[in-house]
């Protein structure tokens, strides 16, 4: 017996359709990395923390800007 087997090339989503995929109540995180989606994992520790500043510089910025349309994926 052989130990190559056939891998089944994953599918392929656009970004709309990756959109029409997310889940909104899930607790997980993805991405699309080149059509394919990943899982990723929250941040933690110093990375959440410049997120999260960074997050709220940006929000000051586009409030200066006069800017009141600010979309995230998934939404809140």
């Amino acid at each position: 017996m052989t130990q190559a087997q056939a891998q089944t090339e994953p599918k392929l989503y656009t970004f709309d359709e990756f959109i029409e995929w997310y889940p909104e109540t899930s607790k997980v995180r993805y991405e699309l990395h080149d059509g394919v989606i990943v899982e990723v994992p929250k941040p933690k520790g110093k990375h959440s923390n410049l997120t999260g500043s960074l997050v709220g510089r940006l929000l000051i910025t586009i409030d200066k800007m006069g800017k009141t349309d600010i979309w995230t994926i998934p939404s809140p």
